[in-house]
């Protein structure tokens, strides 16, 4: 998602200097390229070798290593997209603020008019100290990006807030920041999450394992592109755009269909129940010793339904979840169902689907062309599904 695109980045001498080293494989795994800076201090936590292998890169550290007749600071400000420091410490924050160059990093970001991101980490009592405060007030006002530490355990033995921000939060921020064009601006898009729960009695239900990370992770990125989001969801989360909660198939049916007549598009990512109790219990069903037999009948195909009654400019997304042959079965279920696209994941793999933080999915069209999204967590599996659906479609 970040093909052609260049990330500068810079690290200073803070303990958690070795966490950049997961960001930059994950610009790296998005196709970006990658330049490093660091002050001569960030080699006491990392090493150039090191630095150098992930970013496929050399490494600029000295202040005056001139390449081609132009200043080392100027070819690095000229040569990327954004400039990401990552840790900052309090000492380089200063520095910044203040505009003092005395190493190669500062002398970029002093020369840097494109933009800057600063996730700074340091000791609480250092993040809390008068000076820290107004120069980090001074960067934001400059329109510095500055995404604040996290509390918790710190290097120095203590509890409270100067923790690096999630390796996973930068990353998003610098996302958004270098994908900034709303390819889902003014378009409505209904999608659902979780998995259905179908009522036995009043205390017990027939269910499933969707914990509707994945829905609600497409509901996020589609909102951040601009789109007008509908989320039909059966965990219950607070957001900024609409979430509608239901329990059963039906009442999911009956939100979808409400909500998908003036949508530009449905994505069906919730685990619907197939069957439902045809007489539920009002009341909890007693133990007797003996078997119980529950009578069954299905639900309405809530996918099937939409894809009977949908319009040529309405696109629906479906999803498929399998244990074996994957691709055929998905491909069975595109012909069937009628939908634009499926997105399909193996369960029998441990480590993705269902409540897992990561997938890995395989788009298919009604034409059986297939994109294959690498194993990866569950937010950037969602914008890149949403990236490479929509923006054909935009």
């Amino acid at each position: 998602m970040l093909s052609g695109k260049n990330i500068l980045i810079g690290i200073t001498g803070a303990i958690a200097a070795y966490k950049t080293l997961e960001l930059i494989r994950l610009f790296k795994k998005n196709n970006a390229n990658v330049k490093v800076v660091v002050t001569p201090n960030a080699l006491n936590f990392v090493t150039k070798t090191t630095l150098e292998a992930l970013s496929q890169n050399s490494v600029d550290v000295e202040q005056f290593n001139i390449r081609e007749y132009k200043p080392e600071h100027i070819s690095l400000c000229d040569g990327s997209d954004i400039f990401v420091i990552a840790p900052a410490s309090a000492n380089t924050i200063a520095k910044m603020t203040h505009g003092i160059c005395d190493n190669l990093l500062t002398s970029v970001f002093c020369a840097y008019k494109k933009p800057v991101v600063v996730a700074p980490c340091m000791n609480t009592n250092m993040w809390e100290n008068p000076s820290t405060v107004k120069n980090i007030e001074t960067l934001k006002s400059r329109g510095i990006k500055i995404i604040e530490p996290e509390s918790g355990f710190l290097a120095c033995g203590t509890e409270g807030k100067g923790r690096l921000a999630d390796i996973n939060i930068i990353f998003d921020t610098v996302k958004e920041i270098l994908l900034p064009a709303q390819i889902l601006k003014g378009k409505k898009i209904v999608i659902t999450a979780g998995g259905t729960k179908e009522d036995i009695d009043t205390v017990r239900y027939i269910g499933n394992y969707s914990s509707g990370k994945m829905g609600i992770a497409l509901a996020d990125n589609a909102y951040k592109l601009g789109a007008d989001v509908v989320l039909i969801s059966t965990a219950e989360v607070k957001k900024q755009y609409k979430v509608i909660n239901v329990q059963t198939a039906e009442e999911m049916y009956q939100a979808v269909k409400t909500e998908f007549k003036d949508a530009y598009s449905l994505i069906m990512a919730a685990a619907v129940s197939d069957y439902r109790i045809k007489n539920k219990s009002d009341k909890k069903i007693k133990k007797t010793g003996g078997t119980l037999h529950l009578k069954l009948v299905e639900n309405p195909d809530i996918l099937k339904e939409m894809c009977k009654i949908k319009n040529n400019n309405q696109v629906i997304i479906g999803f498929c979840a399998e244990s074996e042959n994957l691709i055929n079965n998905a491909k069975e279920k595109i012909k069937n169902k009628g939908c634009d696209y499926i997105c399909a994941n193996d369960i029998s793999k441990k480590d993705i689907g269902f409540s897992s933080n990561f997938n890995e999915l395989y788009i298919i069209d009604k034409e059986y062309n297939i994109i294959h999204i690498e194993k990866t967590d569950k937010n950037n599996a969602a914008f890149q599904i949403i990236e490479k659906i929509y923006g054909k479609s935009k």
